[in-house]
């Protein structure tokens, strides 16, 4: 939706549509749900309501066209009040994100899921695409043991994982995603992370070869109590992303 974000881990942020249902408990105090209620972008948040198409489509191929120009590939993240792998879309929409990706080369795609088991199903057939990687939001060991797997096996240019909000230990065993992005939750409801669970993330993605990016501590705004861990920032990115 914005050609410009806060996170740390993008540079920009595009929403095909707005909707989705609860699934993890990592969604329990959903920023998104919790915004609607205000904005109204849909009807509710949940299963059955429907999603809406966005009217921003155009948007990521002037992102392209400009990239084309100025050599600057941002980075791209899909979809923050959505999900690319929701079963409640129509297909059509799922066909014309795909043919997106296609259009716009020199942009760096990061689809982020919490349903990695429908990605097998729902990819196109010539996924994947050198512009996009896929990742999963684990937010604890249960969905690690339950959903790492699942993401390793799905063919992608590049695979990380979104442990935020970080609702518990984790430990990772002999895995090799590209990337661990680790936040505590904001919010007035926000969960507290522990410093040792990230600590721990920190020293497994140094053993194992694993890109470590480090967003908050969290609180009740993103940016309540910093982002440094043990006196510094951990910023890092995979290859396909970095610079």
């Amino acid at each position: 939706m914005a050609e410009q974000t806060e996170i740390s881990w993008a540079d920009a942020t595009f929403n095909p549509w707005i909707g989705c249902t609860k699934v993890s408990p990592a969604c329990d105090f959903c920023y998104a749900a919790r915004d609607n209620e205000r904005r109204k972008w849909v009807s509710g948040w949940g299963a059955g309501v429907p999603r809406r198409r966005t009217k921003t489509w155009g948007n990521p191929l002037t992102w392209d066209r400009k990239a084309a120009v100025t050599g600057l590939r941002p980075r791209v993240f899909c979809a923050s009040l959505a999900d690319v792998f929701d079963n409640e879309i129509p297909d059509e929409w799922g066909t014309d994100l795909w043919a997106l990706l296609r259009a716009t080369p020199n942009l760096r795609w990061i689809l982020l899921t919490k349903r990695i088991g429908n990605a097998a199903k729902m990819l196109p057939a010539d996924w994947p695409y050198p512009n996009a990687g896929l990742m999963a939001t684990l937010a604890n060991q249960e969905e690690w043991d339950r959903d790492w797997p699942k993401l390793a096996r799905t063919p992608a240019t590049w695979r990380g994982v979104s442990a935020e909000p970080l609702l518990g230990p984790i430990d990772i065993g002999t895995a090799k995603p590209d990337w661990l992005i680790v936040g505590g939750e904001s919010g007035p409801q926000h969960r507290h992370t522990n410093p040792d669970w990230v600590r721990s993330l920190r020293d497994q993605c140094a053993a194992n070869g694993v890109a470590f990016h480090f967003k908050q501590w969290g609180g009740v705004r993103p940016k309540s109590n910093g982002c440094e861990l043990d006196g510094r920032e951990y910023k890092d990115f995979p290859a396909a992303l970095a610079a």
